[in-house]
């Protein structure tokens, strides 16, 4: 099949106007380009259309995969746990330059092919930061990964990947992408998932942009100047309950995130791996105050007084987060829903807290009962300041290919409600 051009359809192809080189090969000076990631995403769009998913390593080799992962994930690990960005005040056509933020994407490929094109592709001049939740519950959850990770190896300082709860062992073996990689890749789809499961370990878990505008997947964090009671760990099986107070618990500042250890895929309920959990996995709430998240079983809930808290201690105008789908806030009556792909969770005096979900229509899968018809959003971020948000919101590409889920969506009852320590316990004494 090399150079040629296969039949059947490929809108990005069309778009393009490319003619599709498959299968991809690897650079000879291992320098990726810009025409290199548009005949990438062209394929990934053209096999998710035309290919069973079995056969997508006939377009795209393991080897290819393997050094597109490794690739970025040097990169990755070398970027701090929160990651400063300093975007351009002005383009290079004179114009202002921007921050376009996206939220979860969970491995819907064409929604995020839509995105890339309506916002403006990463260049230079247009910085993207990606919330997390790239895997999982999407059929296309690898390419979707493999496309990102590509635009991170090209432009480094302007694309910025930032880790969901969803790039964790745990979540992937539950929600799909581990089964996912094993039914592309066949007999090699343990070395793909590993090395996928590497890179996760180095997604950064935050960043501050522009000094006004802090972003993570789940939100804030406890200081640990609090050491946690020794019984934050029930035994084996049993579903954790904090036992910690809420007036015990503070909240942490930047200086403490950057110290986590975020390099553990499941933290352990102790030390300074309480703080990932946190950031990945923590909820806004309408009450005041800093509680126990005991519906997720990790991390934490936050009312609008800490949000006041963190935006005024560290000079900040926008909290920019994640994780919470229309699935997720339907059973949280106490909160605002996400149909429209953004909510704005708390206004207070120095700023406000927004949440963000990228993925329209979700589920995506053509045969789950329960569909949202929910549309999704990005948000743009301009200069001078960055700290005044424009929502953009869209619909789902229809149609979409016919695929079948990688999970039984019917036995998730939803969206990582609850942390199940018994599967995790089961994962993890399977992978020593």
């Amino acid at each position: 099949m090399s150079g040629s051009s296969p039949t059947g359809s490929s809108p990005v192809a069309d778009a393009l106007n490319l003619t599709l080189k498959i299968p991809i090969s690897w650079p000879p000076e291992g320098s990726l380009t810009r025409d290199w990631i548009d005949d990438l995403t062209a394929t990934l769009d053209w096999s998710s259309r035309n290919l069973p998913p079995s056969e997508l390593p006939s377009v795209l080799p393991l080897d290819v995969v393997q050094r597109l992962v490794l690739t970025a994930s040097n990169i990755l690990h070398r970027e701090p746990n929160c990651v400063h960005i300093d975007p351009p005040a002005i383009d290079q056509a004179g114009g202002s330059g921007r921050v376009v933020i996206v939220g979860d994407v969970h491995g819907q490929l064409h929604d995020v092919l839509f995105l890339l094109s309506d916002a403006g592709f990463p260049s230079e001049d247009r910085t993207f930061v990606f919330n997390g939740d790239y895997v999982d519950r999407g059929a296309w959850g690898l390419e979707t990964f493999l496309l990102l990770l590509a635009w991170k190896v090209l432009l480094p300082h302007r694309v910025f990947l930032l880790r969901g709860n969803h790039e964790s062992k745990y979540c992937t073996s539950v929600y799909g992408f581990e089964k996912e990689v094993m039914t592309k890749f066949g007999n090699h789809g343990q070395q793909v998932y590993r090395k996928c499961l590497r890179c996760f370990e180095g997604l950064p878990l935050a960043t501050i942009i522009a000094s006004c505008v802090y972003t993570a997947h789940g939100g804030l964090f406890r200081s640990m100047a609090v050491v946690p009671s020794k019984r934050l760990k029930e035994k084996k099986g049993r579903k954790m309950k904090s036992t910690l107070k809420s007036s015990s618990l503070k909240l942490g500042t930047l200086e403490e995130l950057s110290k986590a250890r975020r390099t553990v895929l499941d933290p352990p309920w102790e030390g300074s791996n309480l703080i990932p959990g946190d950031v990945l996995w923590s909820d806004p709430s309408s009450s005041l105050g800093l509680s126990p998240n005991e519906e997720r079983g990790i991390g934490l809930l936050w009312g609008p007084d800490c949000s006041e808290r963190f935006l005024s201690n560290n000079h900040l105008k926008l909290i920019i987060r994640s994780h919470e789908g229309p699935d997720a806030r339907d059973k949280r009556h106490d909160q605002k829903g996400i149909q429209d792909g953004y909510t704005i969770d708390h206004e207070v005096d120095s700023g406000k807290l927004i949440t963000l979900f990228s993925a329209p229509d979700y589920p995506q899968f053509q045969a789950t009962d329960e569909r949202y018809g929910n549309r999704a959003a990005y948000i743009v971020l301009h200069p001078p300041d960055f700290a005044t948000p424009e929502f953009r919101t869209f619909e789902a590409v229809k149609p979409r290919p016919q695929v079948n889920a990688y999970y039984n969506f019917k036995e998730v009852i939803d969206s990582d409600e609850e942390l199940d320590l018994e599967s995790m316990d089961h994962s993890s004494a399977g992978s020593s």
